[in-house]
């Protein structure tokens, strides 16, 4: 599976979600820790929806690169 994750630069971190798997979310220092530590929660994520019983839910997100022009 696929997941869609949205990367974000903060002031001092960098952050990481997964919106088809809520609660799913990283923080790191680089754009490169951050995304080896939501691939970990993604796996840690989905290993506790198995361990309750709870369904995977299916990558169902999609993103779009808009340009737009600034007057």
């Amino acid at each position: 599976m696929r997941y869609l994750v949205v990367i974000e630069k903060g002031e001092t971190s960098w952050g990481a979600h997964v919106p088809d798997l809520p609660g799913c979310i990283a923080v790191g220092e680089s754009r490169k820790e951050v995304v080896q530590l939501i691939r970990e929660a993604i796996d840690f994520h989905i290993e506790g929806l198995r361990e309750h019983g709870e369904p995977i839910p299916p990558p169902s997100s999609e993103s779009e690169l808009i340009d737009v022009q600034l007057v």
